[in-house]
């Protein structure tokens, strides 16, 4: 079986993120969608709300699991699950160096597990979820933020914003 894992902070998970994902089912036979939790960093939504929010989005994938995990190298993650294969996404060529580099960390550590890495297209390639945060809040946010993320994600903002 071919299993792989893709992981990120996914706050909030983004049509880039999306697509990723249902390119990843359809190359592997299983594949895990892991949310890294760093109790460092801060998030906009919890770590409950992007579970939810990734399990919403991704529920017409049969073959995918969403999970979190803490406290671990992903390529350890990897292993504990059984997968060969870690999903990269490369938007930029700054990217490209950073995941090229944590590659060979990852084949140091577990010279089993492949990285297998995907472009994007380019309408979607520069959507991040720090740069769709930052649309949040002024007038006329709703219909630019919506094109960007899932519908589950863009209620989520709505409900947020009626919060404040």
């Amino acid at each position: 079986m071919r299993r792989g894992v893709y992981a990120g902070s996914f706050d909030p998970v983004t049509n880039g993120h999306l697509w990723m994902i249902e390119h990843g089912v359809r190359i592997f036979d299983e594949m895990i969608v892991a949310i890294g939790d760093n109790p460092d960093k801060s998030y906009t939504f919890s770590l409950a709300e992007r579970l939810a929010m990734l399990r919403e989005t991704t529920a017409h994938l049969p073959s995918l699991r969403v999970e979190s995990f803490e406290n671990s190298f992903l390529v350890n993650y990897a292993r504990e699950q059984g997968a060969h294969f870690i999903l990269r996404g490369i938007r930029e060529a700054a990217d490209y160096e950073f995941e090229r580099k944590m590659r060979y960390v990852n084949a140091d550590l577990a010279p089993h597990i492949d990285t297998v890495f995907l472009m994007p297209p380019r309408e979607i390639a520069e959507v991040s979820s720090t740069m769709v945060k930052g649309l949040v809040g002024p007038a006329g946010w709703q219909g630019v933020v919506q094109q960007y993320v899932p519908e589950p994600v863009f209620n989520r903002f709505v409900a947020l914003r009626a919060q404040m």
